[in-house]
């Protein structure tokens, strides 16, 4: 009777086991979703709770300098002052909030394009400011087409996107087709540092970005980072770290 009343025991014992592993240790798809109040994955912790940026000692002189990364957040309510529309042609597809940038990256992205043109390369502006909650709609529509481990390659997780500072821009072509091989992806890797932009997501360096490569997003840096940067063949994580 001792036997059976232990085995039983051990049974319940197990049940319960299981029943809490799955009720807290099994993620689905909802689970790894952002509903903007839960933060899944255990990155809670690396976002900014306040309203001011996480500059991590790494702006502590100029705003541009400011590092976004995985491990670098913004709060949910951040947002730069100044958002201003450039005077460059966009894609037909980009809403208004994207076609805004940070009033300081105004005449250097216009003298960028400006410049392309003279030289007979178009370029047009794909996607600049995007709020918290536009990343993290981004972010969970490519969650639910394309599952989670091509979001996080491919897609900043909400507070961790540089498109929140204002201080970059996607940049494209006629085609809606910017690569490495075109010649607007050519011209623009080898002068954008002439105008204070950097690559920001190299090829090569995706161990240290966290990001795969992105040709066409140019991050402002101001042009001496930004040629140090360009020269020396290195992410903006190394140029802050040297």
């Amino acid at each position: 009777m001792k036997r059976k009343l232990k085995r039983f025991l051990i049974f319940i014992l197990i049940s319960f086991g299981v029943l809490y592993l799955s009720k807290n240790d099994i993620l689905s798809i909802k689970d790894l979703l952002f509903d903007g109040n839960k933060i899944s994955l255990n990155e809670k912790d690396n976002l900014v709770n306040g309203n001011n940026i996480n500059t991590n000692n790494y702006a502590n002189t100029n705003d541009y300098l400011l590092l976004v990364n995985k491990n670098h957040g913004l709060s949910k309510n951040y947002k730069p002052e100044n958002l201003t529309i450039p005077n460059i042609k966009f894609t037909n597809l980009v809403n208004n909030e994207e076609k805004h940038v940070s009033e300081v990256i105004i005449k250097p992205l216009e003298n960028l394009v400006n410049e392309a043109k003279n030289e007979g390369i178009i370029l047009l502006g794909n996607s600049g400011y995007r709020s918290y909650n536009s990343q993290k709609n981004l972010f969970n529509n490519r969650v639910k087409s394309q599952g989670l481990e091509n979001a996080e390659s491919y897609v900043a997780k909400p507070g961790f996107s540089e498109h929140q500072t204002g201080l970059c821009i996607d940049i494209t072509n006629e085609n809606e087709f910017l690569i490495q091989g075109t010649k607007e992806g050519d011209w623009l890797e080898n002068n954008c540092h002439r105008f204070g932009f950097i690559i920001r997501y190299p090829l090569g360096k995706e161990d240290i970005t966290g990001i795969e490569y992105e040709p066409w997003h140019i991050r402002y840096v101001g042009e001496e980072a930004a040629k140090y940067i360009y020269e020396n063949k290195i992410t903006l994580e190394e140029y802050l770290e040297k």
